[in-house]
């Protein structure tokens, strides 16, 4: 890197701090600025194919990964009007002998704990809350982050890894406000006693059904299990973690099994969030000033992999400021030119899967479950070796 000034990361979320422990790991001094009072993570479960572990070795953090993650054993699709298994993914041991690492399920909060420890350990990343970065200045040789307080801070890389409605993206790609895709999600976790025992399968388990599906599994050491469920209402506006009472939740279920009904009666304080994403857009780069994460490429929830995107983020442009010493804006642009067409493939398929495997009804919806029902498990690694077999340096 060029001189002895610190990057800038703006954002302490799962990107931010997986891109300074990346930084750290090629011995490259970071501030991190985050603008809440205390750096932690709201939210529930998340679910990490394979390449999120390869970027958790790579990031010094596998073993620690791995003791909080939850193994599961299959990906299981139900169809939600029949309550009948369409087919399911074997995740065990073939599945990791071809992709080298596992498939898991984290409660968010304990993998944000897992990088924030490994963050708070070492001495190349400094941690400051109550700092959100409002907008940067630059001349060429270095960035100044503007933040909130009046404060400003320089150094000679500026991280913009401060999520969906990133401050850093409004002055970058100046493209306006993300997508409101109207569909609605409601998010609960309940112990796993409250699991109907019929139903407490060590499996990441969609229900799918017209125009809504049911996602759960378990959490925490079997402690609870993590109940997530969509409908399509058209909502107008984005919303965010606010408290929604059970009979609202219920109300796009009607029409599915009183099987699949039953799962979504057992959950309590549900909060709903309305989904958000972007069309790809290739501008990353102002500068000396670079996206990551959710401020560069946000994602529909339905190919799982928005935590694991930003990570691989972290792994790549860290790799690539330690490839290209001295000349941040070539690091930049092959940063951008190793991650861009991945991640919009990521943001692109994550809207079919959820038009063509989560909520088709009718004919649509038979021919999924024939499609989906003929394919062996290793049909399915096929199609995802693409996606599991990297940590996103080669795509």
């Amino acid at each position: 890197m060029d001189g002895a000034q610190p990057v800038l990361i703006a954002g302490g979320g799962i990107g931010g701090l997986a891109a300074a422990l990346g930084l750290a790991q090629k011995g490259i001094r970071s501030i991190l600025l985050e603008k809440a009072a205390a750096l932690g993570e709201i939210g529930a479960g998340i679910q990490l194919g394979p390449n999120a572990f390869h970027a958790f070795d790579y990031l010094g953090v596998g073993e620690a990964a791995r003791g909080m993650a939850v193994y599961i054993d299959q990906l299981r699709l139900m169809d939600a009007l029949s309550a009948e298994e369409i087919t399911h993914i074997d995740l065990r041991e073939p599945f990791r002998s071809r992709f080298g690492n596992p498939y898991a399920v984290v409660h968010r909060g304990d993998l944000h704990g897992v990088l924030l420890k490994a963050c708070q350990h070492h001495d190349l990343i400094e941690l400051r809350v109550s700092s959100e970065v409002t907008g940067y200045d630059q001349d060429g040789a270095s960035v100044t982050a503007r933040l909130a307080s009046g404060e400003r801070v320089t150094g000679s890389l500026l991280i913009g890894a401060d999520g969906l409605w990133s401050n850093i993206r409004k002055q970058v790609t100046a493209d306006g406000p993300p997508r409101v895709s109207g569909h609605t999600t409601y998010r609960s976790v309940i112990r796993t006693e409250q699991m109907p025992e019929d139903l407490r399968w060590n499996a990441a388990t969609l229900w799918a059904g017209p125009k809504c599906h049911i996602v759960h599994y378990p959490l925490s050491g079997w402690k609870v299990f993590n109940l997530v469920v969509t409908y399509h209402n058209d909502a107008p506006e984005p919303v965010a973690g606010q408290p929604v009472s059970d009979e609202e939740v219920l109300q796009g279920f009607g029409h599915v099994h009183p099987r699949a009904q039953s799962i979504i009666r057992h959950g309590s304080n549900w909060k709903l969030w309305v989904l958000c994403d972007r069309d790809p857009n290739q501008r990353w780069i102002d500068g000396r000033v670079v996206l990551l994460g959710d401020a560069a490429h946000p994602m529909m929830q339905y190919f799982a992999q928005g935590a694991c995107m930003a990570l691989e983020d972290a792994v790549c442009l860290s790799h690539m400021l330690d490839a290209w010493p001295g000349d941040t804006a070539s690091a930049l642009e092959h940063y951008r030119a190793q991650r861009f067409a991945r991640t919009a493939r990521v943001q692109l398929m994550s809207r079919a899967i959820g038009e063509h495997i989560y909520h088709p009804d009718g004919e649509h919806a038979r021919i999924r479950n024939a499609i989906m029902s003929a394919k062996t498990s290793e049909d399915y690694y096929d199609d995802l070796a693409w996606l599991y077999g990297g940590t996103g340096l080669a795509s």
